[in-house]
């Protein structure tokens, strides 16, 4: 069975995770990966790259597997963060749209990919028959040997005339359940701003590992207290939690994640963070109800989203909201085993604080050496 040996040459390259949004010509083989690996289950191609950020810089060794449409979604995490930073990326991608494809919509985007990948310098290899099944050991080792992403554009003649098999059985969870929320918060009008709040959780960090959002939230935090075990985020949108996450499921180290309202709102990570639930991850969102890093333009949950009522349907039981200094280090000594959820209502603001004098490798190499420790 072809996907079975391809799970074997995964295993045999020290692969240990496999995150993945499927596909419908790949469903055999997505079916099998949680039988041999820790399957992450996404919801958004995007969030694999940053989750096997994290995996990757704690010491795992993912492979991220997704249709190749899912590249159109993913290149500016992929160009910001793996590429930017020098991380590993091995990515399987079902190619679609070039062969016996029916459906019209896979065929515009998906025919480009080679080219728009070729454009923006990521290396790529086509695998088309059998014959060709050792090339996705070079796509798994250039990825971890080069330290760059590396996809591998596996069309669906290479599944095509394997040997016939029982299909895998789908084991399907019991949807009959109660949903019952009690929950009623007040909002006062904030007290701290972003900068604030992150310069108290600075003072009170311990071993804990943090990645930090984008733009003013990582300068706030380098210019409060400066450590190496600091990930400092430099662009990826959306990117912060799953970051964290992925991290959080390679290291028994505490994990802290210094988001903020729009990011969370622009990404589909946390009920991926529910499902895997580990225990060593605290969310922390700084809810400021503004872009704050690009001139402090309202988000939806200036007025009108719960952060912490959203992080609760995501599926994260852990919850507060934290609303003044006081608040935010009562919540931070209490929190128990993850994942947390630090809801931080915040008055919008940036610190005038410098640039990071810090190259992406710099931030990188330190952390890394650390982590692990």
């Amino acid at each position: 069975m072809r996907e079975g040996c391809v799970l074997d040459r995964l295993a045999a390259l020290g692969v240990d995770t496999v995150a993945s949004l499927p596909c419908d010509r790949t469903q055999e083989f997505c079916a099998l990966i949680p039988e041999r690996f820790r399957a992450v289950n996404l919801t958004r191609e995007e969030d694999g790259i940053g989750i096997c950020a994290g995996l990757a810089m704690a010491g795992g060794r993912p492979v991220l597997h997704m249709q190749s449409s899912g590249l159109g979604n993913s290149l500016n995490a992929i160009m910001s963060l793996t590429v930017t930073f020098g991380l590993p990326l091995p990515i399987l991608a079902s190619w679609r749209g070039v062969y016996r494809e029916a459906i019209p919509a896979q065929v515009p985007f998906n025919r480009a990919v080679p080219e728009v990948l070729r454009a923006l310098g990521i290396p790529y290899t086509v695998i088309r028959s059998p014959g060709d099944e050792e090339l996705i050991d070079e796509v798994v080792r250039d990825a971890y040997d080069s330290m760059r992403p590396h996809v591998g554009l596996i069309l669906p003649s290479f599944w095509e005339g394997a040997e016939e098999a029982c299909p895998a059985e789908q084991v399907v969870p019991a949807r009959a359940r109660e949903s019952a929320v009690d929950y009623r918060r007040t909002f006062r009008d904030p007290a701290m701003t972003r900068n604030d709040a992150i310069r108290a959780i600075a003072n009170i960090l311990d071993g804990e590992a943090v990645v930090a959002n984008i733009g003013v939230p990582s300068k706030e935090l380098y210019a409060a207290r400066d450590r190496d075990l600091n990930f400092y985020m430099l662009g990826s949108y959306t990117q912060a939690t799953p970051i964290g996450l992925g991290l959080s499921l390679a290291t028994d180290r505490d994990v802290v994640v210094l988001d903020g309202d729009g990011s969370l709102l622009g990404t589909a990570v946390l009920p991926v963070v529910a499902a895997e639930a580990p225990e060593n991850l605290t969310i922390v969102c700084l809810d400021n109800g503004a872009f704050g890093s690009t001139g402090n333009q309202p988000t939806p949950a200036s007025g009108l989203v719960d952060m912490e009522f959203l992080a609760r349907a995501a599926g994260i039981r852990q919850t507060c909201k934290v609303q003044d200094e006081e608040e935010l280090a009562e919540a931070w000594e209490d929190r128990g085993r993850g994942p947390n959820f630090i809801h931080v209502v915040l008055r919008p603001g940036n610190a005038p604080v410098p640039n990071i004098p810090l190259a992406p490798a710099e931030i990188r190499e330190r952390f890394v050496r650390v982590i692990g420790r």
